[in-house]
């Protein structure tokens, strides 16, 4: 690990303002520009810039413009199948991962950079930073906010508005702010999708 991904992935405190990680951040903010200035016809430009702008980005990722970023996706892992509506912000001043067939929803924030509570560090700018992991299959509502160092686990429900603070299980529905698991995913969600709309059992059976 060279310095500056130690200072960036070592979740040690650092000075965000270096000339060595401004370099780096405005490239990447230009590739950005360039993604969020294209037409919603140009599907194949949008697919090859954030290939250029992920560090992993599976097939079949669709991410609608605009779509805010501090590295431009530098430092985001994306599975396949992966969707996102407007809006999405990812602070991503280190890793974000994001399992295959989430669906984040419009307004979603990702940050994994914090600054210290102590008012003395902070005047001097100081930051850290801590990574952030979500699950396959997971959905993450409108407005949902996922803090520093959280892991949401594989298939959870994360419900529109919610503060996610702390890890969050697989296989749950959960919101609030801040975010807690409220029920699991369970039989009657096999039945109903939508209060007393049923599922048509043959939906179950298609391949994937």
């Amino acid at each position: 690990m060279d310095k500056l991904e130690e200072k960036l992935h070592g979740q040690k405190l650092y000075l965000p303002d270096g000339e060595d990680v401004m370099k780096i951040q405005l490239a990447c903010l230009d590739k950005l520009y360039d993604f969020n200035a294209t037409r919603p016809t140009e599907l194949e430009k949008r697919g090859r810039l954030l290939k250029e702008m992920f560090a992993e980005i599976g097939e079949n990722c669709y991410i609608e413009p605009p779509l805010h970023s501090n590295f431009g996706g530098r430092h985001c892992h994306f599975g396949k199948n992966v969707y996102a509506n407007f809006n999405l912000t990812l602070v991503d001043d280190t890793h974000i991962y994001v399992g295959d067939y989430t669906m984040i929803a419009p307004n979603v924030v990702i940050a994994t950079a914090a600054h210290p509570i102590l008012p003395e560090l902070r005047v001097k700018n100081y930051q850290y930073n801590a990574p952030v992991k979500i699950g396959r299959a997971c959905w993450l509502g409108a407005g949902v906010i996922v803090l520093p160092g959280v892991t949401i686990g594989d298939g959870s429900v994360i419900g529109a508005g919610s503060v996610v603070t702390r890890d969050i299980p697989a296989g749950v529905v959960a919101y609030g702010n801040p975010c807690r698991v409220i029920r699991e995913i369970g039989e009657r969600d096999r039945k109903y999708y939508f209060k007393d709309k049923k599922i048509d059992a043959s939906l179950l059976n298609e391949e994937e």
